[in-house]
């Protein structure tokens, strides 16, 4: 399929890498809403998470033929899905305590609120 779409291979690769990476990112930050959704903690996400990173190991594996048994690479993945996971669970924790405890808190910023005075 090279010189269909692209003039180079590189430029697939480029292409396919940053799709993966959103794809991963935008399946954290839904991981992390996902569970906060459940009223479930820190430990879930992370349990999930964990997960997510073997998918993403495979992925860079079966398309680039990167390394799929890699400690060091894995840490990578899941610190980096960690973050929008962690994101996005905060995110939404915030909406459900401002929305369903109104009388009580107020949002303070995208991932945070306070006690009403």
């Amino acid at each position: 399929m090279q010189g269909l779409f692209f003039e180079t291979d590189t430029g697939v690769r480029t292409v396919l890498r940053f799709l993966v990476l959103l794809i991963g990112f935008w399946t954290a930050w839904r991981t992390g809403k996902a569970v906060a959704e459940g009223w479930e903690g820190y430990a879930r996400v992370f349990i999930y998470v964990l997960g997510l990173g073997v998918v993403m190991r495979f992925l860079h594996f079966s398309l680039f033929a990167g390394p799929f048994i890699s400690p060091f690479y894995y840490v990578i993945d899941v610190v980096l899905l960690l973050a929008f996971a962690v994101a996005g669970f905060q995110s939404r924790r915030t909406t459900q305590m401002v929305d369903n405890y109104y009388w009580l808190y107020d949002r303070t910023s995208y991932f945070s609120w306070k006690n009403k005075d």
